[in-house]
């Protein structure tokens, strides 16, 4: 597969952070005294990829929307906190093939996240400097599709792949009318995907 850029998603595509952020959603929820909303990292499996509305709606959705919100928005919080001071590693061969991908290819991330995420992720990783720019839900309030499509405006992108591991990056990719390539390792199975990875340096034969 040819491709002059990589766009990658975070959650189940770099890493796995759902019991660091599982425990920070519930430290938070302990503390309001809310420990019937109390969540495992295997119910944050099916959520990533989605904004942080949706997920909430998922999560808590016998509060008002009002309420359901601000609390995800303070769980969101908490999580990013516990993300920071704990870290969290890669999947493993993430950060070598990123090394080798980049003398290559323009390396982007495109998350559903909010604004920072990725940037943290890619400080945690220590792989900042090979990595071109960044865009996510929290600067575009659009679709993941929609925000692809802004990144590559803004970057003259050429030709370009996105790698992710769920039905919606599947869709984000399909309404950025890229390819897509499916990181079998992680939290989704899509219904199609242009090429498949059972694990990151995969990338690297996919690619020549």
């Amino acid at each position: 597969m040819k491709a002059e850029s990589l766009i990658f998603d975070i959650d189940g595509t770099l890493w796995d952070t759902r019991a660091v952020l599982a425990e920070g959603y519930n430290l938070q929820l302990t503390a309001e005294g809310r420990g019937a909303l109390l969540v495992s990292p295997e119910e944050l499996r099916s959520l990533f990829g989605m904004v942080d509305r949706d997920i909430a709606d998922r999560l808590f959705p016998g509060l008002p929307a009002a309420e359901r919100y601000a609390l995800m928005h303070r769980c969101m919080a908490s999580g990013g906190r516990l993300l920071r001071q704990r870290g969290c590693p890669g999947y493993p061969g993430v950060v070598e093939t990123l090394r080798v991908l980049a003398k290559s290819h323009r390396l982007f991330i495109v998350s559903n996240s909010e604004e920072g995420y990725p940037e943290q992720c890619l400080a945690a990783l220590g792989v900042e400097e090979l990595f071109q720019g960044t865009l996510c839900y929290g600067q575009t309030r659009t679709t993941k599709g929609k925000t692809i499509r802004t990144l590559i405006a803004r970057y003259g992108i050429r030709g370009a792949a996105y790698i992710g591991d769920t039905q919606l990056d599947l869709e984000a990719a399909r309404e950025a009318d890229i390819p897509f390539i499916w990181a079998a390792y992680g939290f989704g199975v899509p219904a199609e995907f242009d090429g498949k990875i059972e694990k990151f340096e995969d990338l690297i034969p996919l690619l020549k």
